[in-house]
C-alpha cells in the first residue's frame, strides 16, 4: 500500500511538472486558462464564431458537421443555415473555403488544419495566441505574434480586439508574459474579447477530442466503482485472515 502512495505522488508530481517542462519549450509563459469543453453554451459559442471567422482559411477534416451538430446539441436545420458551407452535406467534415494554391500564394503556406491544434500545442496556447496579435511594421501584413514569431497569418479578429503594440519587458523583470498597449480599440471591449475568445478555445478543445467529456464522466464513474470495491475487498480481506491475527 505505502509504495503505491508513494508512486501515486511521483505521477502526481510529474504531471505538475509536464505542464511548466512544455511552455518552457514553446516559448513565452501563457495566459491562465482552463478549457471548458463540458460548458454546452460555450462550445456552441465557438462553433459559430470559428465558422464565421476562422473557417474561410482553415478546415478541421477530422470533425463532421453531423458529429458536431450531435454533440453540442445544434438543431440541423440551424446547422444548415448558420454553420454549414451551401454545398457541404450533414455528414461531410469542417472544409474551408480557400484554395490551398492561392493560399500558398498570399500567405507563403496554406493555412493548416485546426482540428488538432489544442492536442498539439494546448489550450492555453491558443488563448494566448489568439490575444497577442501586436502591431509590425516589419512584417509583410503589418502584425506578429510572441507566440509564433514571424507569423504568417493577419490579425484576423483584429477589429474585435483592437490593435495593440507590444510592450518591452523591465529590466530583471520576471514574469515573462507577453505585455500590451492598447493603441486602437476594438469593437468588443478587453473582457468581452477574452470571453469571445474563450469560447472559440473551448470549441477547438472540444474539436480535437470530441468525447472527452463522456471519457471524463466515465473515468469519474471507473474511480468511484474502484473505491468502493476496495472498501469491500478490504473487509474480506478482514474476515478471511480474522482467525490468523
Amino acid at each position: 500500500m505505502k509504495r503505491l502512495i508513494f508512486l501515486a505522488a511521483c505521477l502526481s508530481l510529474a504531471a505538475g511538472l509536464m505542464p511548466s517542462l512544455s511552455r518552457a519549450d514553446e516559448g513565452p509563459a501563457t495566459l491562465p486558462f482552463r478549457e471548458d469543453v463540458g460548458n454546452l453554451p460555450s462550445a456552441q459559442r465557438g462553433a459559430r464564431d470559428f465558422m464565421a471567422y476562422c473557417s474561410g482559411c482553415h478546415a478541421m477534416k477530422y470533425l463532421r458537421y453531423n458529429r458536431m451538430a450531435k454533440d453540442l446539441d445544434i438543431p440541423d436545420d440551424l446547422l444548415k443555415s448558420r454553420l454549414m458551407l451551401g454545398t457541404d452535406k450533414l455528414g461531410d467534415p469542417i472544409s474551408s473555403s480557400m484554395p490551398v494554391k492561392q493560399a500558398e500564394a498570399w500567405f507563403g503556406r496554406a493555412p493548416p488544419d485546426l482540428t488538432l491544434e489544442t492536442k498539439a500545442r494546448g489550450s492555453a496556447w491558443v488563448y494566448s495566441y489568439l490575444q497577442s496579435f501586436y502591431l509590425d511594421d516589419k512584417r509583410p501584413l503589418g502584425v506578429n505574434n510572441p507566440y509564433l514569431p514571424g507569423v504568417s497569418m493577419p490579425a484576423v479578429l483584429g477589429e474585435l480586439q483592437g490593435w495593440q503594440k507590444l510592450e518591452t519587458p523591465a529590466k530583471g523583470e520576471e514574469d515573462d508574459t507577453p505585455k500590451f498597449e492598447l493603441v486602437q480599440a476594438g469593437t468588443m471591449s478587453p473582457e468581452e474579447y477574452k470571453e469571445f475568445v474563450a469560447d472559440l478555445t473551448n470549441f477547438m478543445a472540444y474539436a480535437s477530442e470530441p468525447g472527452k467529456s463522456d471519457r471524463i464522466a466515465l473515468g469519474f464513474r471507473v474511480i468511484l466503482y474502484l473505491l468502493v470495491l476496495l472498501v469491500l475487498t478490504y473487509f474480506l480481506k478482514k474476515e478471511f485472515w480474522r482467525d490468523i491475527h
